[in-house]
């Protein structure tokens, strides 16, 4: 169960609101920092504020993890000392507020329209600019067979993914994105599913480079490679962090990509890592 306090926090927070990290320490706050729905914002050396980019996201996680379809009743309820068990079970699934999952898909995103099929009828794809669109019924989500399938790992660059498509201008992409995290399983099954290479836009860490490696590349193979783009020599030698190199460690020795070997090269000469959001500057 999300407390009532948590609750009136994270309705400010998708508000469009910034709360200073202090008032905001509960486990549930932390998972969704790890899940890259709450973000951080430095200022100084110590002050931490947190903010939601995309509180569309918050909903989906709020619905898949605590059955909570509306965040606003939710916490009108718990106000509500005359609450009762039917009144939990009405605005989160259950009288328990135990974790369920009452969607299943995923998101995706492009800059381009695309026309695919979605249970068998023609279906364009084209989200508004500022928004996303989330595939419930993937299993009849058919894109071209030419298009490739873009897996980005981080929110912030799916958000803005127009900014980015000089990076893509050789393929025809579909962005999906990996946020929340209990929606990978259903991505890798619609990837298994479709015959359309993979390309996975990440970090350029070690933990950037695990998590292509177990999350996709053992599922999908020669299907599946890394994006790395051409100045990224540069870009680690003068956007790395040291802290993302000293902290992280490889969990693969082999690697079947010679450009991801090279990467891995540069890492370990200049002793940093780089997050893909360098590329949004």
């Amino acid at each position: 169960m999300i407390p009532l306090s948590v609750a009136e926090k994270l309705l400010l927070l998708a508000g469009g609101e910034q709360l200073p990290a202090s008032t905001l320490k509960h486990p549930i706050v932390s998972e969704l920092i790890d899940e890259q729905i709450v973000q951080e914002r430095i200022a100084g050396r110590t002050k931490r504020t947190l903010f939601i980019p995309n509180p569309s996201m918050l909903h989906i996680w709020l619905a898949n993890q605590h059955g909570i379809n509306d965040l606003q009743e939710y916490i009108h309820v718990l106000q509500d000392q005359a609450t009762t068990r039917a009144d939990m079970v009405r605005v989160s699934s259950n009288s328990k507020t135990q974790h369920r999952r009452t969607y299943k898909g995923f998101l995706v995103n492009t800059y381009l329209p695309i026309p695919c099929t979605l249970l068998g009828e023609a279906y364009v794809v084209h989200p508004q600019q500022g928004t996303c669109t989330f595939v419930y019924d993937y299993e009849g989500f058919i894109p071209p067979p030419h298009v490739t399938i873009v897996g980005v790992e981080n929110m912030e660059n799916f958000r803005h993914i127009a900014r980015q498509a000089h990076l893509f201008a050789y393929i025809q992409p579909l962005f999906v994105c990996r946020y929340p995290q209990e929606q990978t399983k259903d991505l890798i099954k619609w990837l298994l599913s479709i015959p359309n290479p993979y390309l996975h836009f990440g970090d350029y860490d070690f933990a950037g480079i695990n998590i292509y490696l177990t999350e996709y590349h053992r599922h999908l193979g020669g299907r599946a490679t890394f994006y790395i783009p051409p100045h990224i020599n540069n870009l680690i030698a003068t956007y790395g962090n040291p802290h993302l190199y000293n902290q992280q460690q490889l969990t693969h020795t082999t690697f079947a990509e010679p450009s991801l070997q090279a990467l891995i090269a540069l890492l370990h000469h200049h002793k940093k890592g780089l997050e893909q959001e360098v590329l949004l500057m």
